[in-house]
């Protein structure tokens, strides 16, 4: 079970050797398989271990992809990369009579669903700038999609987001370079800063109750993960006097 640390570094690793070995096509084939970001699914399911989750209520488990639970929504059904559920609330077939599922039938059942916890991870490793919108949409519309049908259900985000970019036109020649001079972290925090830290279940459907942004810099040996504010302005990744935070 590995921790997040061994978890990002074996990411730099397959994803740069998919990219010396077939360049483009490799990487956009790692994307595909997505056997990079599974890593991380392993990381956080690593986590929730060493924080008193029995390994029975992980879903999928501990070492396998196969096996995510498909919740249903507000306005769909849509597969989790991972799912705790508790072992006192047993699941009840039911029939949804709300929202754009309403006729359809919820395997899970409502209670079963609304006690779950719910954790998907993303990565983003090109376009920082050029997709931020549309990534962002989709990261605020999961949330609501659930909450919506399910105000107390449960939910977490890890989002990785090299503080470099891979340099494509490298990647097309099958070398592993980076682009300098990102300056989209504050803009990311900002961002996540705003859907995260849900309290009470009364509203706020489009926050998550927490959400982890993986701040990576890949352009090392070994990665380095930020974890403190301190660390970022220490390497000129965010303003001095910013008031974008990685904790809430």
């Amino acid at each position: 079970m590995p921790t997040l640390q061994e978890a990002v570094n074996e990411f730099k690793r397959i994803l740069e050797a998919a990219i010396i070995e077939n360049g483009e096509a490799g990487k956009k084939s790692l994307i595909t398989s997505q056997r990079h970001t599974r890593l991380i699914h392993e990381a956080v399911k690593t986590s929730l271990v060493d924080n008193g989750i029995a390994e029975a209520q992980i879903h999928p488990s501990l070492g396998q992809s196969k096996g995510e639970i498909k919740l249903a929504g507000f306005l769909k059904k849509k597969s989790q990369d991972i799912t705790v559920f508790p072992v006192d609330v047993p699941g009840v077939k039911e029939t949804i009579d709300q929202g754009f599922q309403e006729g359809k039938v919820d395997i899970y059942g409502m209670n079963l669903t609304e006690r779950a916890v719910s954790i998907n991870v993303r990565s983003q490793l090109s376009s920082l700038g050029n997709n931020f919108d549309t990534l962002y949409e989709r990261t605020f519309a999961e949330a609501l999609n659930f909450h919506l049908r399910c105000p107390q259900m449960c939910l977490g985000e890890v989002y990785l987001i090299p503080v470099y970019e891979y340099d494509k036109y490298a990647v097309q020649k099958k070398q592993v370079a980076f682009f300098k001079g990102f300056k989209n972290v504050e803009k990311y925090l900002q961002a996540f800063e705003a859907i995260n830290g849900r309290v009470g279940t009364a509203g706020d459907f489009y926050k998550y109750e927490r959400v982890c942004l993986l701040v990576v810099d890949f352009n090392r040996p070994i990665p380095k993960i930020y974890s403190t504010d301190d660390a970022l302005r220490e390497d000129g990744l965010l303003a001095v006097d910013s008031t974008a935070s990685l904790t809430i």
